[in-house]
C-alpha cells in the first residue's frame, strides 16, 4: 500500500444520456470494482472521507476537466453498491452549458469523468492492477471520452407531469396541435364547399331560392 502524490488524476468513466430541458441530470462519474483503461480499479468506499469533508457543494462540474470552465453545480453526490451516482444542474446562462445541454440532448457527449487525488492505493501483485482505495473528489467533468466505459450521464429525475420531458417533447407537442389545427381547419373548408354544392344542385332545381357563395373565394 502507499500513498500517492498530491498531484491532480482524471478519471474517466461511461448510460443513455437522458437530460431535462432544464439542465437537470444524472449518472454515475465512477463505478466500483471495475479496472478502466487506466489499469485502475476504485474500491467501493474511496469518496466516502471526502464527501463527508465537503459534500456536493465542495465538488465542481466542470467541462472537459477546464478548471476555467465552470458549467454548473452538482446538487447530490453519494455512493451506493454500484458506484457514485451525481445529480447535476446545468447553469443554462453560461454558453457551454447550452452547449453541452444540446450535445447530451443529441447523443454526441455523455461522459463523466472525476479529478481527484489519490491518497491510498494498493498494488495488486495479480492483475497488477492499482486499487484506488481512498480519493480526494477535487471535480467532475461532463466529457467526450470516458476511461470507464459504462460510468456515463444516466436518466434524469422525472420532471412533474405539467412539465415537458424535454425540449424535444415541447417540440412535438407544438407539432401536433398545429397539425390538428391544420386538419380542423382543412375539415371546415371541405363541409363550407360540400354545403354550397348542395345550395347550386338545389338552385338548379328550383328547390332553393339562391347560391350567392363563391367557390372561390374559399381557401384550399
Amino acid at each position: 500500500m502507499h500513498i500517492a502524490s498530491p498531484r491532480l488524476e482524471t478519471k474517466r468513466a461511461p448510460l443513455p444520456a437522458v437530460i431535462r430541458a432544464d439542465g437537470v441530470f444524472e449518472g454515475y462519474a465512477s463505478l466500483f470494482g471495475l479496472r478502466d483503461t487506466c489499469g485502475d480499479i476504485v474500491e467501493r468506499g474511496a469518496f466516502a472521507a471526502s464527501l463527508r469533508r465537503s459534500g456536493a457543494a465542495g465538488v465542481k462540474l466542470l467541462w472537459q476537466h477546464r478548471a476555467e470552465e465552470p458549467i454548473g453545480v452538482w446538487t447530490e453526490i453519494v455512493e451506493d453498491a454500484r458506484g457514485l451516482k451525481v445529480r447535476g444542474r446545468l447553469d443554462l446562462s453560461v454558453a457551454r452549458a447550452r452547449e453541452a445541454l444540446s450535445l447530451i440532448g443529441a447523443g454526441a457527449l455523455d461522459g463523466l469523468s472525476i479529478g481527484f487525488r489519490t491518497l491510498r492505493a494498493a498494488n495488486d501483485p495479480k492483475s497488477g492492477a492499482r486499487r484506488l482505495l481512498e480519493l480526494d473528489l477535487i471535480e467532475i467533468s461532463i466529457v467526450t471520452f470516458p476511461a470507464l466505459p459504462q460510468a456515463r450521464i444516466g436518466a434524469a429525475a422525472a420532471p412533474s407531469a405539467a412539465e415537458p420531458r424535454d425540449a424535444a417533447a415541447a417540440f412535438a407537442q407544438k407539432l401536433a396541435r398545429l397539425r390538428m389545427s391544420s386538419a380542423a381547419q382543412s375539415f371546415e373548408t371541405k363541409l363550407r364547399r360540400a354545403a354550397l354544392a348542395l345550395e347550386r344542385r338545389s338552385v338548379r332545381t328550383g328547390a332553393h331560392p339562391r347560391a350567392t357563395a363563391d367557390a372561390s373565394s374559399l381557401p384550399v
